[in-house]
């Protein structure tokens, strides 16, 4: 299988709630989101649709120093904002529109994109079992700028 355009990187549950929101003010997370909706052309950066998009975090995990690192923001359609959160999608009775979406993007079957899942959910449940220490350098810079801009 072919590197997926559209990927899953699941939030350790020991992370949850630690996330970029949890870091700023509204309003200074209004204007990050902002930035990244315009920076990408208010249009999805996986698959390119236009329309009401949504800001999603980009994390790294380093499994030998326990580090989840906030590498940046990525303006998303629903869909594919959806496909990154698996668990939630399937709690609000959406998983086969993950599938369906994965599957179209990614040029897969039904069942790879079902397997996809099923591995990003192993990383998960490994990646789950870890106190991960967050690395918020990202986020300091860019704060850092959007303080010294002139909104």
């Amino acid at each position: 299988m072919p590197e997926p355009k559209l990927t899953i990187e699941l939030v350790p549950s020991t992370s949850w709630y630690n996330n970029v929101r949890s870091h700023v003010t509204p309003a200074k997370w209004d204007k990050l989101r902002r930035e990244c909706y315009a920076k990408a052309g208010a249009q999805c950066e996986i698959c390119g649709a236009k329309g009401r998009m949504e800001c999603h975090e980009i994390w790294a995990y380093d499994m030998q120093t326990k580090t989840q690192t906030l590498t940046g923001l990525i303006c998303l359609c629903h869909e594919c904002h959806q496909c990154k959160h698996p668990g939630l999608a399937e709690v609000k009775g959406h998983a086969a529109d993950v599938v369906r979406h994965l599957s179209r993007i990614n040029g897969w079957t039904a069942d790879e994109a079902k397997a996809y899942i099923r591995k990003a959910f192993t990383v998960w449940e490994i990646r789950s079992s870890y106190h991960w220490t967050l690395d918020l350098t990202w986020l300091d810079r860019k704060v850092s700028q959007v303080n010294t801009c002139r909104s």
